[in-house]
């Protein structure tokens, strides 16, 4: 009779066998893996992006249509020419159809030299142009931010299942040796049922993350312009430290808020409609010639004394108003969308100012969610040392050797969690505080 069959040496080289078994599958699996697509950092997804970005595509064809329509209205004082010439029939008196004497060919030059109405419309399009060029510019900066959550997600998503499927493995064995200790009556069919129970929800988290990091991907190939089936890498990046301390965030977001550019170009656009219907009360003043090649044809001869086939009329016409009564109905409405402006501006700028206070305070909270799981993690490793090193020494058996590394696996996933957190914190604080345009840099 053999009495040597579980001496301590025996048991040490079963274990030495095992976990060399463990590294030799592993290492066979990571062989039998099809080479990766190279990498794409955070940067270049970011600038790949906004160059091939529909929205930004939009945003900036709406900007160079504002841009053209402030040219048709300041055209109008700047010098036109018009030439034209036509046919009809008249009986009596020459007449055309507008009032003026029918001509052969005619010749027609205005410009506009004082009309304060008409440069408030002028300088309204331009207020226009820069509300279109700062929609751009939002456009572009949430392009930044969608690409650039869409990708930390991600990567954090796939590190997780990653984890996950180291935590399958360790759930399987235990699961095995349960059963095993179940069938030799050393365990009771409780412990199996949740060992069972374990292993099927680390299935429905990997299912879980396998379907966001799909959902994910397609995003940001959509966003990227990528094939469909294109193999997308991505990796764990960090953002740009923020360390700036409130009171300067809150300047900065005040300095580089689209929102709140976009109510003080419309509260600009307010105030110079008002001061052009005000100006509508000085006389206007332009420029007007015109040409007329006349033909004897139209009884010019007739009904005057002398026909002279080349006339030309040139100068200056002054518009007076003496009495419009458009004039205070438009004073007094542009005077109310004014201050309806004025008033909109001001909460803007608070709102702004809470918003990014508020944001800070995300931002540092979620930075010691993120400690208080960074140390978290620290624990649940070294847990997992100490164990490793009794069950090396036959003082912890296989079922705690594979609890601990299940308990750090699942502080890792709890460390991804946070850290993302603290991402989207930072995120949103680049965006309110104008910082985001960084990562296309």
């Amino acid at each position: 009779m053999n009495t040597h069959t579980n001496s301590p040496a025996r048991k040490t080289g079963r274990r030495a066998l095992f976990l060399a078994a463990m590294a030799l599958s592993w290492t066979a699996a990571r062989a039998q893996q099809p080479p990766q697509a190279p990498t794409l950092t955070l940067r270049q997804a970011v600038a790949q992006a906004l160059e091939r970005s529909r929205d930004v595509t939009l945003a900036r064809l709406r900007h160079e249509a504002a841009q053209r329509e402030t040219a048709v209205s300041r055209s109008r004082f700047m010098p036109n020419l018009y030439a034209g010439s036509g046919a009809a029939y008249s009986s009596g008196f020459p007449l055309a159809s507008g009032g003026g004497a029918p001509a052969l060919v005619t010749l027609t030059y205005n410009q506009a030299l004082f009309d304060p109405l008409a440069r408030s419309e002028v300088r309204v399009a331009e207020q226009r142009q820069e509300q279109m060029r700062l929609a751009m510019e939002g456009t572009r900066e949430a392009v930044i931010v969608r690409v650039a959550s869409s990708y930390l997600e991600l990567a954090k998503m796939r590190r997780s299942r990653e984890i996950l499927l180291g935590e399958r493995a360790s759930a399987s064995r235990i699961l095995n040796f349960m059963r095993q200790r179940a069938g030799e009556g050393l365990e009771l069919p409780i412990e199996v049922t949740r060992a069972q129970l374990t292993a099927a929800k680390i299935e429905q988290s990997i299912a879980r993350l396998e379907n966001g990091a799909d959902a994910l991907a397609e995003q940001l190939r959509s966003d990227l312009g990528l094939a469909p089936d294109q193999p997308l890498e991505v990796a764990a990046e960090d953002l740009p430290a923020i360390a700036d301390p409130d009171p300067i965030l809150v300047e900065r977001a005040l300095q580089n808020s689209m929102d709140l550019k976009q109510a003080a170009s419309e509260r600009e656009t307010m105030r110079v409609r008002l001061q052009g219907e005000r100006g509508s009360r000085w006389p206007a003043f332009s420029i007007n010639g015109q040409y007329n090649v006349l033909a004897k044809f139209n009884d010019y001869d007739v009904f005057f004394n002398k026909f002279q086939r080349n006339n030309v009329i040139a100068g200056v016409e002054i518009r007076i108003p003496i009495f419009a009564a458009r004039v205070s109905s438009g004073i007094a409405a542009a005077r109310a969308n004014f201050t309806a402006a004025q008033v909109a501006f001001e909460s803007r700028r608070s709102d702004v100012s809470l918003d990014v206070r508020q944001k800070a305070r995300q931002r540092r909270e979620s930075e010691a969610a993120r400690e208080v799981a960074r140390l978290d993690l620290d624990l649940a490793q070294q847990n997992t040392a100490v164990v490793q090193a009794n069950f090396n020494q036959g003082r912890a058996s296989l079922r705690d050797l594979e609890a601990a590394q299940l308990e750090q696996n699942d502080k890792w996933l709890a460390f991804l969690d946070a850290d993302f957190a603290r991402q989207q914190a930072q995120l949103a604080l680049m965006h309110a505080t104008g910082q985001i345009g960084q990562l296309a840099q």
